[in-house]
């Protein structure tokens, strides 16, 4: 049996993570692999409260603050749902996970990265393999408008912000090798979807 892998998507916004997790964990379920989705901020009824704190735009936290509540998130979704799903024996695919707190507070608002990574140190797992959606900015924006829905607190930030996020994960994804992949997310869905598919199934073999 194959032992059970946490992959997360990370990238900014409109770089296709939603569309492209949902993709493979079709794919992974046609190949008869037990899996699960869930995201960050979230996936567990406490976290899911604190996901909309975090996301609501009437409310403008100080990066140390947003950090702690990030983690605060993150420590409930491991316990209550990523946790018990590698336990018993399916995969996890996650849309987002700290790697987006080390981009969008640490690289973006100038939060403290060495307690963003002190932090990172105190979690009982980290991800198998991380794909960072790589996505131009005329990309991004066209594909936000085409979402024709409110745009959340980080959306609303400016392009300087989402320029440092974008530098953020390719650095990211430059320093740990061995678990980033960088993956082009500006061609259509399905060009995206089986550059993602080659790589997943590469670590499952």
């Amino acid at each position: 049996m194959t032992k059970p892998l946490f992959i997360t998507f990370e990238g900014g916004e409109g770089a296709g993570k939603s569309t492209q997790l949902k993709r493979l964990a079709t794919s992974l379920r046609c190949q008869n692999y037990d899996c699960i989705t869930t995201r960050e901020p979230g996936g567990a009824p406490g976290a899911e409260i604190l996901r909309a704190l975090l996301l609501s735009p009437e409310h403008d936290w100080a990066p140390e603050a947003e950090t702690l509540l990030h983690f605060a998130a993150r420590a409930e979704h491991i316990a209550k749902t990523i946790s018990p799903a590698l336990a018993a024996g399916s995969h996890v695919i996650c849309d987002r996970f700290y790697d987006s707190t080390r981009a969008y507070q640490g690289f973006g608002q100038g939060a403290d990265t060495g307690r963003i990574e002190a932090l990172i140190s105190m979690l009982p797992i980290k991800p198998d393999l991380t794909l960072i959606l790589d996505v131009s900015p005329a990309t991004a924006c066209e594909r936000l408008i085409a979402r024709d829905i409110a745009a959340d607190r980080y959306e609303r930030m400016g392009e300087a912000f989402h320029a440092r996020v974008a530098a953020g994960f390719r650095h990211i994804a430059a320093a740990e090798p061995d678990r980033c992949v960088l993956i082009d997310a500006n061609p259509d869905a399905d060009t995206v979807a089986a550059a993602i598919l080659k790589v997943v199934n590469t670590r499952l073999s």
